[in-house]
């Protein structure tokens, strides 16, 4: 899975990485919806080192992303703009 950090770059990210992204991503939503900023920042610290974890798409590649996750200094208001329905790790 290719996921992009904004503001950072592009990650592939190995499938049995997946499951745990989709885990922390579940939490994510709950942050959000409890609007518990510290939590959300946690979980969010915990997604970004999870896909950097993968392995950097070169600059010179042109792959799209499968997701796109916010860069770790994002604040629970920024990202409620950013999440969609499956989160922000699709399903």
């Amino acid at each position: 899975m290719i996921v992009r950090i904004l503001g950072e770059g592009q990650y592939r990210v190995p499938a049995e990485l997946v499951d745990d992204m989709n885990s922390v991503d579940d939490r994510l939503e709950k942050a959000v919806a409890a609007e518990d900023q510290d939590a959300f920042s946690t979980e969010l610290a915990a997604l970004v080192a999870i896909v950097r974890k993968g392995d950097a798409v070169g600059d010179d590649e042109l792959v799209a992303s499968e997701a796109v996750i916010p860069d770790p200094d994002t604040t629970l208001d920024e990202a409620r703009r950013l999440l969609s329905e499956e989160g922000l790790i699709p399903d």
